[in-house]
């Protein structure tokens, strides 16, 4: 386990992301233990949560059932812009 300061963090962080392939990186705050960085495939695993996709993501938010039904365009609507 690797323990980096946040300004080091926040300075190398592709060096904090080579560390999390080796194992979590503990990032501290004011010298205290603050954040943790782990590769995605480790968080599922200790979750055990499976990734979800994008849609199955988006269906999830509430309100998100409305009916979209968007005009379609023909050559005769198209007007050149009014400047």
């Amino acid at each position: 386990m690797t323990t980096v300061t946040s300004s080091d963090f926040a300075r190398d962080l592709t060096e904090a992301k080579r560390a999390a392939s080796a194992g979590p990186v503990i990032v501290t705050d004011g010298g205290r233990p603050a954040y943790a960085l782990l590769k995605i495939d480790d968080y599922y695993r200790l979750t055990r949560d499976a990734p979800k996709s994008l849609l199955a993501i988006m269906e999830a938010i509430p309100g998100g059932d409305i009916d979209f039904d968007p005009p379609t365009l023909t050559g005769n609507d198209l007007k050149p812009a009014d400047f």
